[in-house]
This record gives C-alpha cells, sequence and structure tokens, in this order.
C-alpha cells in the first residue's frame, strides 16, 4: 500500500535513536521532550495561495526532519507506523545526516 499526501503534507517514519549523555547515560523517551527526528517518505504537491498558485515544498523525499514530540497524526499501515505532518510542523532539516548525530543538551 502507498500513501500519497495532499497538499502541504508529509509522511514521516520515525527514526528512534537511543539518548544519551556524554557521559554514555541513557535517556528514556518519559523524561525528555525534545524534538523528535524522521525520514521523509513522500510529499505533497504544496500549498495553494488564493490566487490559484502552488507553493512548492521545501522538504523532499530523503530528508531528515525534526518535529515536535505531539506532532502531526501517526497511521499504521502494513504493520508500519508512520506520521502525517503538515510542513508547517517540521522545526528543521538535519543537513549532513550521514555524518552528524542529534545530540540532547
Amino acid at each position: 500500500m502507498h500513501i500519497r499526501p495532499l497538499h502541504d503534507r508529509i509522511i514521516v517514519k520515525r527514526v528512534d535513536k537511543a539518548r544519551q549523555t556524554a557521559s554514555g547515560i541513557v535517556i528514556p523517551d518519559t523524561a525528555s521532550e525534545k524534538p523528535e527526528q524522521g525520514e521523509v517518505l513522500a510529499v505533497g504537491p504544496g500549498k495553494r495561495h488564493t490566487d490559484g498558485s502552488l507553493l512548492a515544498l521545501q522538504v523532499k523525499v530523503g530528508d531528515l526532519v525534526l518535529f515536535g514530540k505531539y506532532s502531526g497524526q501517526t497511521v499504521k499501515l502494513d504493520d508500519q507506523e508512520y506520521l502525517v505532518l503538515r510542513e508547517e510542523d517540521v522545526l528543521g532539516v538535519i543537513e549532513g545526516a550521514g555524518e552528524a548525530k542529534l545530540k540532547v543538551a
């Protein structure tokens, strides 16, 4: 099954990484309110202006993005969980995702 997002919505698969302090202590998700991250799997065509023109999205398939812990709507397809977000719910795109790790302060 495939999801095709509409308008300014994107489909994201969460990337759950163990969070650790500098000394190696693992921080459970329940003890932290930090933003979550995930990989963009699909993007909608964009948002329409009142004049009918289309504003393309800034995120693209394959981007690693940050979003708030309670953002979007979770959907389950083929035993996989995905998150449907509006582009405005994305806090940022992680550049050089293969090189850097997100650290919890």
